[in-house]
């Protein structure tokens, strides 16, 4: 008992951290891990098995085609093209919005909120309206839809690494609608949301040039390598590293492509920089310090307290855990807090199928 109360307190020191100290995440994370190491409660063998390398592999494998995505103009052509069919800055919103949703179903909601919200911005300045809930619309529909897909977004791919869903499960689970009929529908109920907020800007948007595409390869990298994710799906014994091979070897035909064909080298650094080092650092501690929480005893004591709160009732059970998410999301970064509870969850629905079994 005194080893799990141990490994909270140091859990629950590495949390408030995280949120004082948001910018040096990375290193909070892998020096609570070197402290779970040291005080004996994760074995060496034990928190370097409990990395996912496939996750880390999916992340930069994106990451480094996106950005070659990205510097094609490929996203803004397509935005500029979307622009010369609305008839005014009302549905020029809901446009940007509805695209950025779609492109963050594929790519991290960052780099797509980085490549629209300029557009974004130019619509607001022409028709003269406050540039604010236009950006903000932008982003809160590319976070909704970054849950659409496998590779949408970081939590995605914990989620579908955690519970082994494929990418086709993430459309159709069991023969059961999946997460992105949920996420489909709500980014559909934004379209009279949205009407309605911009419902006095109708002015006309005059299109302005097409941005010229320089490259088409890294657009038909990016489709490729969703259509092999997809493909990969259809084989249940593949191996473990199976997605995260296929992300980083599109990305490495990419970068030789690019380097060869532009006769440059720089072309290595520019996408090795695209990756965001410092995510996959936060991610790699975080599998240690759930799996130090893992064999401490934490995680079994917070999904029995859900339980035993729930009195053994799914739907009580589920609003619980949603509510917890929905009021501590607003403070705590997605990243940390998906990578907490996916056990505790897998833990508590475990707990609640004995109880129900017994009865």
């Amino acid at each position: 008992m005194n080893q799990t109360l141990t490994a909270l307190f140091i859990f629950v020191a590495m949390y408030v951290l995280l949120l004082i100290f948001s910018e040096r995440r990375w290193i909070i994370a892998l020096a609570a891990a070197v402290i779970f190491i040291l005080m004996g409660i994760l074995p060496v063998h034990s928190a370097v098995r409990a990395i996912n390398w496939n996750v880390l592999m999916m992340l930069a494998g994106t990451m480094m085609t996106v950005e070659l995505f990205l510097q094609s103009k490929m996203p803004a052509r397509m935005s500029e093209r979307l622009l010369r069919i609305v008839p005014n800055a009302q549905w020029a919103v809901v446009a940007l919005s509805l695209f950025s949703g779609i492109i963050s179903a594929f790519v991290d909601n960052v780099a797509t909120v980085l490549m629209v919200a300029p557009v974004g911005l130019a619509v607001a300045k022409r028709a003269k309206i406050n540039p604010v809930p236009v950006v903000i619309a932008i982003a809160v529909s590319s976070n909704l839809q970054g849950a659409a897909t496998l590779v949408g977004d970081t939590t995605s791919i914990l989620l579908g690494s955690y519970a082994g869903i494929s990418f086709n499960e993430f459309f159709f689970f069991h023969g059961k609608p999946g997460i992105t009929l949920a996420v489909e529908t709500g980014a559909l109920l934004t379209i009279p949301v949205l009407l309605w907020l911009f419902r006095k800007e109708r002015t006309p948007i005059q299109a302005g040039s097409i941005t010229e595409v320089n490259d088409y390869v890294p657009t038909v990298l990016l489709v490729g390598s969703i259509i092999m994710l997809i493909e990969a799906s259809q084989f249940p014994n593949k191996p473990e590293m199976t997605n995260g091979m296929i992300c980083c070897f599109i990305a490495i035909v990419g970068t030789l492509y690019e380097a060869v064909k532009h006769r440059s080298v720089d072309i290595f650094t520019c996408t090795l920089k695209a990756i965001d080092h410092q995510t996959l650092l936060l991610l790699a501690g975080l599998f240690m310090d759930i799996e130090a929480l893992t064999q401490a005893g934490v995680i079994d004591m917070i999904a029995g307290f859900f339980v035993h709160a729930g009195g053994n009732s799914i739907l009580r059970t589920y609003i619980m855990i949603v509510g917890a998410s929905v009021l501590l999301s607003a403070f705590i970064d997605n990243i940390p807090y998906v990578a907490t509870m996916l056990p505790v969850v897998g833990n508590i629905a475990g707990d609640i199928f004995t109880s129900s079994q017994r009865l």
